[in-house]
């Protein structure tokens, strides 16, 4: 048989066994999607009798949902009601005046753009996220945070948006403007790579190695699929990586520094709406 690169509309030219390829590279990133998710979602919201919503402005994505507990448990949230998605919740933040959406739980790459594009779809003009990472670099200690600059693709739902490359981009001057932003008030924030991978039980020391050897400060489980998607829509993501574990390694692993710790988070996350949203508002916006 002759292999065809979709992609790029030629032939390579040679035999090659179809167990050997893969689908995620026949893509052609320049057709348009059917399956819509504003689509999607007036379906929901007819379906459940829901008023038509627009979402805040600035979103936030709490991959393991403790940040959002904290907010429920304190009384610093809202449930929006009208929020049609058949699979989460969304909750207004009101924080120094200005009202965020966020929503929690969604892990893992495939369900974090999904919930994404959701939102962007209803009025979302600016995204964050923070998930909680494995520690591959060895001058660090966890727990800290991670802004994301890069991630590697080593999970499948990027190469739905972007053609392959090894990693995919965050816009530097918006990571700048967050980077800036955190660093005046003192917020204590590493910036730099990640490694993105669909399979968290098959990180072998070997692998983790080569990772570590790259550059790579942490492993989490979405940000390569988040930032692919907000260069494929233009829009604007940030990613944050909450550093909190060597991959069950220690006796202390998994230890995010208790209540002070949430805060600390809170008010990171905060900010980087904040700024994020200013960009995206600016007209700044440019993809990587």
């Amino acid at each position: 048989m002759i292999r065809r690169n979709s992609y790029q509309g030629t032939c390579v030219g040679h035999p090659v066994d179809d167990k050997l390829l893969s689908p995620l590279f026949e893509h052609d990133h320049e057709s348009l999607p059917v399956f819509l998710p504003q689509n999607m979602l007036e379906a929901a919201r007819v379906q459940k009798r829901l008023p038509l919503l627009k979402v805040p402005a600035g979103c936030l994505l709490d991959f393991d949902g403790e940040l959002l507990d904290c907010l429920i448990s304190t009384g610093r949230v809202d449930l929006e009601s009208a929020w049609p998605c058949f699979h989460t919740r969304l909750y207004r933040w009101s924080v120094d005046g200005k009202e965020y959406g966020i929503v929690g739980g969604t892990i893992g790459a495939p369900f974090a753009v999904l919930v994404a594009e959701e939102l962007f779809a209803l009025g979302c003009k600016a995204l964050v996220s923070i998930s909680s990472a494995g520690l591959i670099a060895e001058n660090l200690q966890s727990p800290l945070f991670l802004l994301i600059e890069r991630a590697l693709r080593d999970e499948g739902t990027s190469y739905h948006y972007l053609p392959p490359e090894r990693f995919a981009l965050a816009s530097p001057p918006l990571v700048e403007a967050v980077a800036l932003r955190l660093a005046d008030v003192a917020l204590p924030f590493s910036r730099g790579s990640s490694w993105t991978t669909d399979a968290p039980f098959r990180e072998t020391s070997e692998m983790i190695t080569a990772r570590r050897e790259e550059g790579i400060i942490a492993v989490e489980m979405e940000a390569a699929a988040l930032l692919a998607m907000g260069a494929s829509l233009t829009k604007p993501v940030v990613c944050l990586a909450h550093i909190t574990n060597t991959m069950a390694t220690r006796k202390d692993d998994f230890e995010k520094g208790g209540d002070p710790g949430t805060l600390q988070a809170l008010e990171i996350c905060a900010l980087t709406l904040k700024t994020t949203l200013e960009f995206a508002e600016g007209g700044k916006h440019e993809s990587p």
